[in-house]
């Protein structure tokens, strides 16, 4: 069972290594989307909304065209409200970005305090068991500390938060990308010039 999993692993490994100049281009790519995204939070948070309204309300009718396929089912009127309420919620956020973006913003720090709380509940409680229980009490802290941010700047914040979050995942997994990508690069330069003098 060991030999299969190195093998999956050393697959992986060289298929990053074939491939590190895609990959390094796709973080540059991103680091770049990001920071473009940065200075347009208003437009990106309104055009994610309209896209994820888009996937809802296609989710919503997908379902309909489904439960009108399944003819004997009991749970039939639960699914069809379920549906609807895909479907509604999705073109409300297509029809009022703005005001679904207001909403949510206020959903996304009540749950950055919530998570932020219990981040530092669990740090002291492990606490003489886990060395780095410092860190998740750090992590409740910046979580409280970006919850209250948003949060007293709302309903304003609800035009930037979400592009501004989708703009740093982007720049934060650019780099990621661009980090391995030079490091299965270095690696694979180690390995030619090993490969030169064994030869």
């Amino acid at each position: 069972m060991q030999t299969i999993s190195n093998n999956t692993n050393e697959t992986s490994i060289n298929i990053v290594r074939e491939n590190w100049g895609w990959l390094l281009f796709i973080g540059v790519l991103m680091v770049v989307l990001g920071v473009i995204g940065l200075s347009m939070d208003f437009a990106l948070t309104i055009t994610s909304l309209v896209i994820f309204g888009c996937l809802m309300l296609v989710g919503g009718v997908l379902q309909l065209i489904d439960v009108f396929k399944a003819k004997e089912w009991k749970s039939k009127l639960w699914y069809i409200l379920i549906a609807l309420m895909y479907a509604a919620t999705g073109l409300v956020m297509i029809i009022f970005p703005g005001a679904s973006a207001v909403w949510i913003t206020l959903f996304i720090g009540a749950s950055l305090l919530t998570t932020g709380l219990f981040r530092i509940i669990m740090g002291f409680q492990m606490r003489g068991v886990v060395k780095s229980w410092g860190w998740t009490i750090f992590s409740g802290l910046m979580s409280i500390f970006l919850g209250l941010m948003i949060l007293a700047e709302w309903p304003i914040s609800g035009l930037w938060v979400i592009g501004l979050f989708i703009a740093v995942e982007l720049i934060m997994q650019g780099f990621s990308m661009i980090h391995i990508a030079l490091a299965a690069k270095s690696h694979e330069t180690a390995s030619l010039v090993e490969a030169k003098e064994r030869g």
